[in-house]
């Protein structure tokens, strides 16, 4: 995977001009620009000053995916690469001066130089500044509408079905599972070897109805009749979330449940985690197979609950 970060900011000509300062794009220099893009990047606002103020950034990576679409000739899928634009931020005071634009255009053209031969993003569909930018202005034309689930992460274990085991399997064996379900999907990564056997990765477990295992031989490769698999990745090292915007209310309905629970910790209230200060996550990836769907992959959502609580920085499960 190919990445890239680049920041834009400002100077002044010398001799100082009358007007704003000049609006330079350049590559992100990670000793230079790292403690200026991290605030930034908290959102706190930036003030107006005298030049070399970081004023945005944007981050980018090119990864080789499938397209969905087979070689006539070997029946092996197609791979291409891809852009993802993976964050964007400018200073709310240097906003409406076409910064966001110049960020993407210096990135998309990073990318075309990279041999990236499409670009996307991903961004709520309510959020219409992101909107706009992307389809009126760079011309990005709506593809899909992903949905991300997300569990708050409370104290109390949830109990897991008697007659559902939960067993890991060795990265290779969910390698190949992967490779077989998802090969000719569309975005499928050609290094999920890599990811899945990167630092972060917490692991791959494989939920199946408990009768059913002694009939499953994991060194054969041979997949059970019916299961249900899911990836974990520990991100609190990659990236930092914080809810903002809510009202007062529900601050206080929130921290009441809290409260209430640990008063009385025996009724095992499941009180919503603090997430209204900087805390990490979970990501989970996987699928079903066959009968029986959804509650195997209930069991291993609450398999990762009960990992995620013993993590004082994760808050909360995120799955996608």
């Amino acid at each position: 995977m190919t990445f890239q970060k680049i920041a834009a900011e400002t100077y002044l000509p010398s001799p100082p001009a009358e007007g704003p300062p000049v609006v330079v794009v350049r590559k992100y220099d990670e000793v230079r620009d790292k403690a200026a893009v991290e605030e930034l990047e908290r959102c706190e606002v930036a003030e107006y000053g005298d030049g070399n103020e970081i004023v945005g950034v944007i981050r980018g990576c090119i990864k080789t995916v499938t397209n969905g679409k087979k070689m006539s000739s070997t029946q092996l899928p197609v791979y291409v690469k891809l852009a993802y634009i993976l964050g964007l931020r400018v200073s709310s005071t240097h906003r409406r001066l076409g910064i966001a634009t110049k960020l993407v255009q210096e990135l998309e053209n990073w990318c075309k130089q990279n041999g990236a031969e499409y670009a996307y993003m991903a961004t709520e569909c309510n959020n219409k500044p992101s909107l706009n930018l992307f389809t009126q202005k760079c011309n990005y034309v709506k593809f899909r509408n992903p949905t991300v689930l997300v569990q708050p992460v409370h104290l109390h274990s949830k109990p897991l079905p008697l007659d559902i085991i939960i067993v890991r399997i060795p990265p290779q064996l969910a390698e190949l599972v992967y490779r077989n379900v998802f090969s000719t999907s569309e975005f499928f990564p050609k290094d999920i070897d890599r990811l899945l056997s990167n630092k972060l990765n917490l692991g791959t477990f494989m939920a199946l109805p408990k009768k059913s295992l002694s009939n499953w031989n994991p060194k054969t490769r041979e997949l059970p009749s019916s299961f249900a698999i899911l990836s974990i990745w520990d991100t609190k090292e990659v990236y930092r979330l914080q809810v903002k915007g809510v009202s007062v209310l529900t601050h206080v309905v929130c921290l009441g449940t809290r409260v209430f629970d640990a008063m009385v910790p025996w009724l095992k209230i499941p009180s919503f985690p603090n997430v209204f200060e900087n805390f990490g996550f979970y990501f989970c990836m996987g699928f079903t197979w066959k009968e029986r769907r959804a509650r195997l992959m209930k069991s291993l959502c609450k398999f990762a609950h009960n990992m995620a609580r013993n993590d004082a920085g994760c808050r909360v499960t995120w799955r996608r």
